[in-house]
């Protein structure tokens, strides 16, 4: 297994940060390679992606869900995966977000595009996106502050 860590300080609340990062079907307007992501029920998302061509489908399992504080998943069909998203106050208008992910590649190509560090190098440009979108918003676009 990779294992990544990234993290970036956004200009929103907490709360409104967690609250659009809860809204995974907004996910490709920010996250580079994702195609489109379907919320299949309150723990349970389903992921469309392509990056370098290579198209591929994948259920991700919510296992964790505090509100203002985490969101952590693995996959359970398509590419092997574990992760956490961590939000952490700074003051009242700034916060922390944190990404650790974890994944295996399953071809040929997902291990040299790893050991190139590929993936690496797309978690931050995806958090500056995410960073981007939610400063540049009035508010989020929905919430969603149930735990599991």
């Amino acid at each position: 297994m990779s294992h990544i860590e990234e993290s970036i300080e956004v200009a929103v609340p907490v709360s409104r940060a967690y609250n659009q990062w809860t809204q995974f079907t907004e996910f490709p307007e920010f996250m580079s390679g994702v195609e489109r992501v379907d919320q299949i029920s309150d723990g349970l998302t389903h992921w469309v992606t392509e990056i370098a061509g290579v198209e591929r489908e994948f259920d991700a399992e919510i296992t964790e869900q505090l509100p203002d504080e985490r969101i952590a998943w693995v996959s359970r069909k398509g590419p092997k995966q574990a992760g956490v998203v961590t939000f952490h106050r700074l003051d009242g208008q700034h916060c922390k977000i944190m990404l650790q992910l974890e994944y295996a590649p399953e071809l040929l190509t997902d291990a040299i595009g790893d050991k190139l560090g590929f993936v690496r190098r797309k978690a931050t440009p995806d958090l500056e996106n995410f960073k981007e979108f939610i400063e540049k918003r009035g508010a989020e676009t929905g919430a969603w502050r149930g735990e599991l």
